[in-house]
């Protein structure tokens, strides 16, 4: 039974996923940065109720998925600077501590790896039941700097499991002598080697520039979340609800076998485009002069793409419309014939915002290209990858960092400008690729243009003659 077990898992999942030496090549790029006599612990993240005995669909932490694969919870990977020694008095450089094999919850939950499959899938040798944690002997007062990120204390306690990462992290804040928020020491002495600062740096660092590895991800992730625009935009009609919109594009996504949503979709009719993180998605029926922002991003092994595309309902852009996506795409478009490394995402900012500036004083939006005004309120550019909004240490552009460009004007009802602005909201969303000497758009495959767009959404949908029953309630 247990053979069968093994050889379904092992045949059940897809085949371009990261590979063990890619995790294996971050771990040990990780140990050449961290400081002399140190150690570095990263913990899975918490698993998270929605509600009764239903917990949300788990994600791991990024960063522990970039240095080990697993993407299981209860987990704590400890990376060492210099080779520790084993009771045996052999010698090591890292220690995992991960979930047990349990056939009555893999019956309920899915399967586990547990501590030999993850040697022998992971193939990080030096791996073992997390229970064993509580009794790893390690004098963490001897290293010159411990280095974690600082817990935010909100991780439920499994009090039959000594092994969960409650358990973990209680375990490890007695062992390195954590102080808490509130001021009580966890042992008798305090101890000053804790560096809660450096592995940000250290990982900012590594995750801003992307590997031949993962820029095959990104690609993935990218096309898959641009053919979801395609398909929406070949169904676009009036009478379609947010709901709707959204679920044609998430349908695409699970149809490339994508694991998730790299964030909450937004899907934003008419006002509610000028909701930047709008993610109720609830209008019941769109209408014909509205437009539609929609930003999005499939998650595919891991790594997320971040797309937005804004087009009108009834497929032909009005004046209004048009003369806003155009300051919108123009400044788009300069931000990213200037990407090369070297520039910042400063001097990026700086372009796009003065010709979103200046095209809103020409229609009269605002009354100068120096005025302050709130119709542009957000950043134009950030990292993607493990994270839709990266981790990164804030450098310059360089090689195979991979980013996004994101203008936006959003004019809500009732603003200090004419009546026939209000309610047009438009932002355009591409991940770029910087190369060698300049860059590549990566998500071109869904339209940017006025005329691309309108010329895609006369195109047929095979929607088109997708219909349900109606939904009737009572008796």
């Amino acid at each position: 039974m247990l053979l069968g077990f093994s050889f379904l898992h092992s045949q059940e999942m897809p085949d371009d996923f990261l590979k063990p030496d890619f995790h294996k090549s971050r771990r040990d790029l990780v140990r050449e940065k961290m400081p002399a006599n140190s150690v570095a612990a990263f913990f899975a993240s918490p698993i998270r109720n929605r509600s009764n005995d239903v917990d949300f669909v788990f994600h791991q932490d990024p960063d522990l998925y970039y240095l080990t694969g697993y993407r299981e919870p209860h987990a704590v990977l400890l990376l060492f600077k210099e080779n520790q020694k084993d009771a045996d008095g052999n010698d090591y450089n890292e220690i995992f501590f991960v979930q047990p094999r349990n056939f009555g919850a893999e019956m309920w939950t899915g399967r586990r790896l547990g501590h030999k499959g993850v040697q022998e899938k992971l193939e990080i040798l030096n791996t073992f039941n997390n229970s064993l944690f509580k009794d790893y002997d390690l004098d963490f007062s001897k290293f010159d700097k411990v280095l974690f990120y600082d817990f935010k204390n909100d991780v439920r306690d499994n009090p039959r499991d000594e092994g969960d990462l409650f358990s973990l992290i209680s375990q490890f804040k007695q062992k390195v002598g954590y102080q808490s928020n509130s001021g009580e020491l966890t042992t008798e002495q305090p101890r000053n080697n804790i560096d809660l600062r450096t592995l940000h740096n250290i990982m900012g660092s590594l995750r801003e520039i992307k590997t031949p590895e993962e820029i095959d991800l990104l690609r993935k992730a990218v096309f898959i979340s641009t053919v979801g625009q395609v398909e929406v935009m070949k169904a676009m009609k009036p009478g379609l609800s947010e709901r709707e919109i959204q679920g044609i594009h998430e349908f695409v996504f699970k149809k490339y076998q994508s694991e998730y949503e790299g964030y909450p979709s937004i899907v934003g009719a008419g006002h509610n485009g000028c909701i930047l993180h709008y993610i109720e998605n609830y209008k019941p029926k769109i209408e014909s002069d509205e437009m539609m922002l929609m930003d999005l991003g499939a998650e595919y092994h891991g790594y997320t793409a971040d797309i937005t595309r804004t087009i009108p309902v009834d497929g032909e852009f009005s004046e209004e419309e048009k003369a806003i996506y155009n300051i919108v795409y123009n400044a788009q478009q300069t931000a990213m014939e200037m990407t090369k490394p070297g520039v910042t995402f400063a001097e990026l900012t700086k372009v796009a915002r003065d010709i979103v500036n200046q095209g809103l004083a020409d229609l009269g939006i605002i009354p100068n290209k120096d005025a302050r005004h709130l119709y542009f309120p957000h950043g134009l550019s950030h990292h993607i990858g493990l994270d839709v909004h990266d981790k990164n240490v804030r450098s310059p552009l360089a090689e195979n960092m991979v980013f996004t460009i994101e203008p936006g004007i959003y004019i809500p009802e009732n603003s200090d400008c004419d009546e026939k602005w209000w309610g047009i909201a438009v932002r355009i969303e591409d991940d770029i690729l910087v190369t060698k000497d300049g860059y590549e758009l990566l998500s071109g495959f869904a339209p940017r243009t006025v005329e691309e767009i309108e010329a895609m959404m006369k195109k047929k949908s095979p929607l088109d003659a997708f219909t349900l029953p109606k939904l009737k309630g009572g008796k």
